[in-house]
């Protein structure tokens, strides 16, 4: 199970449903523009109101109007990077106003970012699969569940697949996507 799996079974549970209000996912990647992911945030927390201004601090302003009071949960979903910390405190200027209680959570694969967002709680650190766990998830996905050595061609190729999967499931399951020819 890899961190975004994760994070979205922690996120998806009946008890942190029940928990938290409002409670917000965000895709960020290499998205790294401050205004930009507020501007998604404050559209997630605030569905049915519309921002259409230019002025950043005011939306922040808005925003933190709109969780003040309230236990939310934020989920930043495989940040790449946060470029320096003012960016980070700028970002989370406006969730400071929710109630105590309320969470941000990262996933990331760059050890650097938690560090830059000076996260004083809870970093865990997820391993990659081994070899053979990385074959048979592969094996499960390309095959449904039915024995890889009905493909002989495949297994001759097996460690290079596990290699270019890098002990992360996801990839372990895209790469039953491309063509064989790409593991020779």
């Amino acid at each position: 199970m890899g961190k975004t799996t994760l994070a979205q079974l922690i996120y998806r549970d009946e008890e942190i449903v029940k928990h938290f209000e409002p409670r917000v996912w965000v895709c960020v990647s290499d998205e790294s523009n401050v205004e930009k992911l507020t501007k998604i945030i404050f559209n997630a927390v605030s569905p049915n109101e519309v921002y259409d201004g230019d002025n950043f601090n005011k939306m922040q302003l808005k925003l933190s109007n709109n969780l003040a009071g309230k236990r939310f949960l934020l989920v930043l979903n495989d940040v790449w990077n946060i470029n320096n910390y003012e960016r980070w405190n700028h970002l989370q200027t406006p969730f400071k106003s929710g109630t105590r209680g309320s969470k941000i959570a990262v996933t990331t694969r760059h050890g650097n970012v938690s560090s830059l967002m000076r996260a004083n709680s809870f970093h865990h650190l997820l391993k990659p699969l081994s070899n053979d766990d990385c074959w048979n998830v592969f094996v499960k996905h390309a095959f449904e569940n039915k024995k890889a050595n009905e493909h002989p061609n495949l297994e001759l190729i097996q460690q290079r697949i596990v290699e270019k999967c890098s002990g992360l499931p996801l990839a372990g399951k895209l790469a039953l996507k491309e063509n064989i020819k790409m593991f020779e």
